[in-house]
């Protein structure tokens, strides 16, 4: 492949499925913290043990490969992937190899830039190694096999990314097909990156940058990497290809050992996994569970509702959001939902650090504060507490308007009873205003819908006191 940017990376993005067992065997994937107290002889590769396939697993991954539109293969096969290492207890991993679960297929990025994938495939997570003292520093490693054997789909980008803000913007958009498919659990499961790094000042010498977590983390790491390639070639200094780890807390990469080719896995054919027909009718039956994407919803909300691409966008890249959207927006103005919730709800969930699948609102009743304020029959200020109390708790929003007395004030003669009250107390502020000063202005409205306990329309308010004055 001929490279022209001045940068490419390829990333391989190794995603924990939200199954209940592992890959090969009925151990929890989720559980006690106690060190290896969720293994068994097959985990942890005793002689004699016989791996069983997760059929969840497979259909959670051909999910994903289905969302990536690649190409699909006609059966299921497992190699053993061999090495001495501490993280697998057989010293092989079963992984794919030869065949994958699917080739080709791409993740569009928020640019419209395409990143095509080489393939997606199944494989069993290794152990976690725990470094006493750091990576660099321990004299021991401990191993705790909880995580062997937990199931994770693969996926290999083609070298097509050429900065670490568009690797950024790929793991964003990957994650958006994964909650939307529900095949991955932010809050239970890991999703790890390996960089490949290269630059054109080296003639494209790749640097592998090993299980790095978090989008924040993948975006500094490469950052760093691109630099030190960089660095190192305007000092002379020749750039191998070798895998590196990253150090979050010094903001560095460092050497782990010379890159290995794929070859040197000796991958074999596992014995003990049958091969498994990945017929038409299986993966037919799979494509009709599967639910619209945030890029389908996207479009939809463009062209059914008439919204701006920016809120069509933040609007479909969550799922339950767009979902709330779609009952709203049948019974209140798409504009005013969209609005509403993109910005108001969405600043009462960051502010109370939650998000919209936690506080499970109430659909009737956020409709039901919706329609009062499109109707102007309490205003925006209003309508933003109540938003507030209805994400920490249910009532009714009608019983509760009536009842604490905060419908909007509509007539006008009242609120022109206010602003001539407010205009007699503060000459100063009337005479600034005069002078040219808006903010003088603010200030009386602000008198005017104290007067009137928050209930007059702003927009009325200053109207009538531009008037008057």
């Amino acid at each position: 492949m001929k490279f022209t940017s001045e940068v490419v990376i390829g990333l391989e993005i190794h995603v924990q499925l939200d199954t209940d067992s592992k890959m090969f065997c009925g151990c929890p994937t989720q559980g006690k913290d106690k060190p290896n107290s969720r293994t068994c002889p097959v985990c942890l590769g005793h002689p004699g043990s016989k791996p069983v396939l997760n059929k969840k697993a497979v259909e959670f991954a051909l999910k994903v490969a289905l969302a990536a539109k690649s190409v699909i293969a006609k059966e299921l096969i497992f190699s053993r992937k061999s090495y001495f290492y501490p993280d697998m207890s057989k010293n092989y991993q079963i992984s794919q190899y030869e065949i994958p679960l699917a080739e080709g297929g791409r993740i569009v990025l928020g640019s419209g830039k395409e990143i095509k994938l080489t393939r997606i495939h199944m494989e069993e997570d290794p152990a976690a190694l725990v470094h006493p003292g750091g990576m660099q520093k321990s004299s021991y490693v401990l191993v705790d096999y909880n995580r062997s054997g937990n199931p994770l789909v693969e996926i290999v980008t083609e070298p097509d990314i050429e900065s670490a803000n568009e690797a950024r913007e790929f793991m964003k958009q990957l994650i958006k097909v994964l909650n939307y498919l529900k095949v991955f659990d932010v809050d239970k499961c890991v999703i790890k990156a390996d960089a490949n790094v290269s630059i054109k000042k080296s003639g494209y010498v790749r640097a592998e940058i090993k299980n790095v977590t978090g989008f924040k983390e993948i975006e500094r790491a490469i950052e760093y990497e691109i630099l030190r390639q960089k660095r190192d070639v305007d000092n002379g200094k020749k750039i191998v290809q070798e895998t590196r780890a990253w150090d979050s807390d010094k903001g560095m990469t460092f050497s782990l050992r010379q890159k290995e080719v794929e070859e040197e896995y000796g991958y074999i054919i596992d014995p003990d996994l049958v091969k498994i027909e990945l017929t038409k009718e299986w993966i037919s039956s799979i494509e009709k569970e599967m639910p619209e994407l945030a890029h389908e919803k996207a479009g939809k909300f463009v062209e059914k509702h008439r919204l701006k691409k920016e809120d069509a966008d933040i609007l479909s890249a969550e799922k339950e959001m767009a979902e709330l959207f779609e009952i709203v927006a049948e019974e209140i103005n798409p504009e005013l939902a969209a609005k509403w919730l993109r910005r108001e709800l969405a600043r009462v969930l960051n502010y109370n650090k939650k998000t919209l699948k936690e506080v499970k609102l109430d659909e009737k009743q956020l409709i039901k504060l919706l329609r009062l304020v499109e109707s102007k029959k309490i205003t925006d200020t209003t309508a933003q507490k109540l938003m507030e109390m209805l994400v920490e708790k249910r009532f009714d929003v009608e019983k509760y308007v009536k009842e604490e007395k905060l419908l909007a004030v509509s007539d006008s003669s009242v609120i022109e009873k206010f602003c001539k009250e407010a205009i007699a107390e503060n000459p100063k502020a009337v005479e600034d205003y005069k002078s040219g000063n808006e903010k003088a202005l603010n200030f009386l409205a602000g008198q005017v819908m104290r007067k009137s306990k928050g209930q007059a329309t702003p927009k009325e308010v200053n109207d009538i006191l531009k008037k008057l004055i």
